[in-house]
């Protein structure tokens, strides 16, 4: 059997619970402070903006933004000499969650959906071709 995810001894057997248990206790630092929550949708022939507000239901209107992958995790997984302990654990649980999502979706990308007050995904395919990968909120001003 392929497992997806090993936290505390803990093997994860589906790729839904082993975003849950990486996603557990992570918090997105932006204006706001946010639970980063996984996000397991519909099969979906793309990665696209469009795609995402319909699974979303979103209004149609709602503007939507992409950021690249790697930049976006970038800013997270980086470890700084400052940072204190806790900084640093953030850190490395980022960068687990970021190789969870390397190793079993394809065509991965971040969106940000709203003006101001955002809901962001960071999201691609499974095998099976469903929409997965991890949510937040984020404020930018």
């Amino acid at each position: 059997m392929q497992f997806f995810f090993q936290k505390n001894n803990k093997k994860f057997a589906t790729l839904d619970d082993a975003l849950t248990a990486a996603c557990e206790g992570l918090i997105y630092i932006s204006e706001t402070d946010a639970p980063v929550l996984p996000f397991c949708g519909e099969q979906a022939d793309g990665v696209t903006g469009e795609t995402i507000i319909h699974q979303t239901a979103s209004p149609a209107e709602t503007p939507v933004q992409e950021t690249s992958f790697d930049a976006f995790f970038g800013r997270l997984t980086a470890e700084m000499d400052w940072y204190d302990e806790q900084r640093k654990a953030r850190a490395k649980k980022f960068l687990e969650l970021q190789k969870l999502l390397e190793e079993n979706l394809s065509d991965l990308k971040v969106f940000k959906l709203g003006k101001i007050r955002l809901d962001v995904f960071a999201l691609g395919r499974d095998k099976d071709g469903r929409l997965m990968g991890i949510t937040t909120k984020a404020v930018e001003t």
